[in-house]
C-alpha cells in the first residue's frame, strides 16, 4: 500500500504534467491562429471572392495593404516573361479592388529575389478617397506571381518597404512551396 505522502506527490506530479500539456496546447493554438506580425506587417484575411487562381495572402502594415498570390501555369509558353505593361494591367488583380483603375506612368523593370518582372503605379478612382496602388508581376517558370500594394505608394520609401517585405521570410515561406508543387 502507498503512503498518503506518496499518493499526494503522485497526484501533484500528474497535475503538473496536465498543466504543462494544457499550456503547450494553448500556445500551439495561439501561434497557429493569431495574426502573424513581421517587421510591422500583420497577416490579414484574403478579402477577395474566390476565383480560378485561388486565394492569396494579404498583409497590412506601414499604412499599406499588400496582396500577393501566385497564378500557377499562367504562361502557356514557359519561356515567356513579363515584358510589357499589358501583362501587369491584365494580371495584377487591380480589377478586384477597382475596375476603373488608371495607370499613372509606364511600368518599370523590377527584381524581387531572383525573379524579374515589371511594376507599375495606378490610381484607384472609385475608392473614397481615391487611392494609389503599385502592381508587381514577376515570372517563375510557367507561373506568374502578382503583388499589389495599396496605399500611399507615391512615397518611394513605402514602396521600398513593401518590396523588401515581398523578399522576406513570411512571403517567401508561403509562396515557394506553392511554386514548387507544380
Amino acid at each position: 500500500m502507498l503512503s498518503r505522502r506518496t499518493l499526494f506527490y503522485a497526484c501533484l506530479a500528474a497535475l503538473f504534467v496536465v498543466a504543462i500539456a494544457a499550456v503547450s496546447a494553448y500556445v500551439r493554438w495561439e501561434i497557429a491562429h493569431r495574426p502573424h506580425e513581421y517587421d510591422g506587417w500583420r497577416r490579414t484575411a484574403w478579402p477577395f471572392p474566390p476565383d480560378h487562381w485561388g486565394e492569396g495572402q494579404a498583409w497590412r502594415g506601414h499604412g499599406l495593404d499588400l496582396y500577393v498570390r501566385p497564378k500557377l501555369d499562367f504562361f502557356l509558353n514557359c519561356d515567356a516573361r513579363v515584358t510589357d505593361d499589358s501583362t501587369i494591367d491584365r494580371a495584377a488583380d487591380l480589377d478586384l479592388i477597382d475596375p476603373l483603375f488608371e495607370p499613372l506612368a509606364p511600368g518599370q523593370r523590377i527584381r524581387i529575389t531572383d525573379l524579374v518582372g515589371r511594376s507599375r503605379l495606378y490610381k484607384l478612382p472609385s475608392r473614397e478617397p481615391a487611392r494609389l496602388a503599385e502592381a508587381i508581376a514577376v515570372s517563375y517558370r510557367c507561373h506568374l506571381i502578382v503583388a499589389l500594394a495599396v496605399g500611399n505608394v507615391a512615397d518611394d520609401k513605402l514602396r521600398r518597404i513593401a518590396r523588401r517585405f515581398l523578399e522576406a521570410d513570411p512571403v517567401q515561406d508561403w509562396i515557394n512551396p506553392q511554386l514548387e508543387q507544380k
